[in-house]
């Protein structure tokens, strides 16, 4: 496993490689059992696995985390040098000193689910998955479904730029209790934790529900109820196409769509979803 974290160096390796296919894991570091699932994914379709570790700047608001986020490389180094990842790339910094005059935006995407309260967020998402593309040219690059608007916006994204890139979901890695892995975890207290619990369970219900009434609405009440019940305030609470990410008031339980929530626990913000349909759980 090599190490880079000049792009000149990295690029000069990944040349050499003209008959491989390279696949690209983009992380922001803090790995854990969901980005161990995407690096044997991207093993299973690929020759060469390249995982990036770059705390993106840009898809963080003021008062977010940034500044505390979890950055603890060598044991990311370690996850990756057990895995059998072929390059590690750790850039410092992908923006120039003087600030960037140049990025992406997205539209419609990003104007629901965390777009509302994140409303800078997903610019600089593309932005920077953007910048790992062109660096790595990868044939295909892999992201989990926990964060699945930021899956659906990258899809869009290669699709409308014709990147000629395959971006590929993986499935959530869940705790046995339900809860979906995630760096954020590690803010939570042992009360907290257990509380935390409660979100997957909110969407088992919702699940249910579903199966008695076309109402959406009253899916989404069914939630919100148990949710309050177990103290948990939610930014959002929210039942969407998963093509076009918007809002269902009514079901027609033919067309693919998701339950969605974002919801804060102490010091974390936690999100996650899951199929309406049962038939699609997630394993």
């Amino acid at each position: 496993m090599k190490v880079v974290s000049d792009i000149a160096q990295l690029q000069h390796h990944l040349a050499s490689f003209d008959k491989e296919q390279i696949a690209l894991v983009p992380t922001m570091g803090c790995l854990h059992e969901g980005h161990v699932s995407l690096i044997q994914k991207a093993k299973r379709l690929a020759d060469i696995v390249v995982v990036s570790i770059y705390v993106n700047p840009l898809q963080f608001g003021a008062n977010e985390d940034l500044d505390n986020y979890p950055k603890p490389l060598e044991q990311d180094l370690s996850v990756c040098e057990a895995e059998g990842v072929d390059f590690v790339f750790t850039p410092e910094q992908l923006y120039p000193e003087s600030g960037i005059q140049v990025g992406l935006h997205v539209n419609d995407l990003s104007q629901t689910l965390c777009g509302v309260s994140r409303p800078h967020h997903f610019d600089g998402v593309v932005t920077v998955v953007n910048i790992l593309f062109n660096i790595v040219r990868p044939h295909l690059a892999i992201f989990g479904e926990k964060d699945f608007q930021q899956l659906t916006i990258i899809q869009r994204m290669v699709s409308d730029l014709h990147m000629g890139i395959e971006v590929i979901g993986a499935e959530t890695i869940r705790e046995t209790d339900g809860l979906a892995k995630s760096s954020r975890n590690r803010y939570l207290n042992d009360d907290e934790r257990t509380q935390a619990a409660e979100i997957y369970q909110s969407m088992l219900l919702m699940q249910n529900q579903a199966k008695q009434t076309s109402d959406m609405q009253q899916v989404i009440q069914a939630g919100e109820t148990y949710l309050a019940q177990h103290g948990i305030t939610t930014d959002y609470l929210s039942i969407n196409d998963e093509t076009t990410l918007q809002t269902l008031s009514v079901w027609d339980k033919q067309q693919p769509a998701r339950i969605f929530i974002a919801a804060q626990i102490g010091k974390a913000r936690l999100i996650d979803n899951m199929p309406l349909s049962s038939t699609n759980e997630e394993k």
